[in-house]
């Protein structure tokens, strides 16, 4: 595994490369303007990438074996899931969890390690309608963070699965001051950190910044760039995430902010061993274009010492 995946220098070698569904416009587990699952594991192998987050659950076949079976023949690894999920309100702790296990025992039977969790969008992701309310209170807040744990420790203990919380464009983990206060209120042994580039520069944070202060915590990266233009466009506005990437926030390197060589360096600084997966949100996108993006994706990482050629 991994032969292309990383870097032989001793100084990039413990970074691994790949990619996920969102990098084919993938957002939810069906939808008739996305890839289908087969040409998304098929175009993953001809890119190249040999590593892969399993996207909205779903997407992807639920059936451990039938799901290592198709990845296996491509040459492909399941290292990580995702999963939205509402922490914040005592009513959807059921559902909540339910969606995690769920998952969780998917991950756990393919053997991979991680479970990235999405905080719900304040504004729906296909209407831009308001879904959430932006201003939780110190309640809310201490839910929000008292859940996170608790469900961490539920996959740690019973799955081997590592809870990695993703800060997202217009969610309440966005800015610099919500993910400081996030992640001062949970607990490091059962809540780490999906450091997501692209949507940390979405929410205006320094990334490389942030890498250094948070050099324990984090245990899993999406590496993504946005269009510092579209984003500012964004801010002036008021437009939704949905709206942002319609508009083409998210580019392919190194078309955009931040420069995957800072990022490479500060992520090699930390010395530890961590998935690092493309991530470029494209949805809704005309199937003939992920798979050219990919493929550039790939040699501009590479050639910043991120996985070979």
């Amino acid at each position: 595994m991994a032969l292309k995946a990383r870097n032989t220098n001793p100084r990039y070698s413990k970074l691994t490369v790949g990619t996920a569904p969102d990098s084919w416009g993938v957002w939810f587990p069906e939808d008739d303007k996305q890839v289908s699952w087969t040409t998304f594991l098929d175009e993953v192998a001809e890119a190249g990438y040999e590593v892969i987050e399993t996207g909205p659950f779903g997407f992807l076949p639920t059936d451990p074996e039938t799901l290592m079976a198709e990845c296996a023949k491509r040459g492909i690894t399941v290292v990580a899931g995702t999963q939205f999920g509402v922490l914040h309100r005592a009513e959807d702790w059921d559902k909540t969890e339910a969606d995690m296990r769920a998952n969780a025992e998917v991950l756990k039977a393919v053997s991979a390690k991680y479970l990235v969790y999405l905080p719900p969008m304040l504004r729906d992701l296909q209407t831009g309608g308001w879904a959430e309310d932006p201003n939780l209170s110190e309640d809310d807040l201490a839910l929000f963070a008292a859940n996170a744990n608790r469900l961490g420790k539920i996959l740690k203990d019973e799955y081997g699965i590592t809870m990695v919380v993703h800060p997202h464009g217009d969610s309440h983990i966005e800015t610099r001051e919500q993910i400081d206060r996030f992640f001062a209120a949970t607990d490091p042994e059962y809540v780490s950190f999906c450091l997501d580039t692209g949507h940390l520069e979405y929410g205006q944070v320094d990334t490389v910044d942030l890498i250094k202060s948070y050099p324990d915590r984090i245990g899993l990266v999406h590496i993504k760039q946005m269009d510092p233009a579209v984003v500012q466009k964004v801010r002036d506005e008021d437009l939704s995430f949905g709206e942002a990437v319609s508009l083409g926030v998210c580019v392919t390197p190194d078309g955009g902010q931040p420069k995957v060589a800072a990022v490479i360096e500060a992520l090699a600084d930390l010395d530890k061993d961590l998935y690092v997966i493309v991530e470029q949100d494209l949805y809704p996108c005309a199937p003939d274009v992920p798979l050219p993006l990919a493929i550039e994706t790939r040699k501009v990482l590479a050639q910043n010492n991120l996985g070979l050629l």
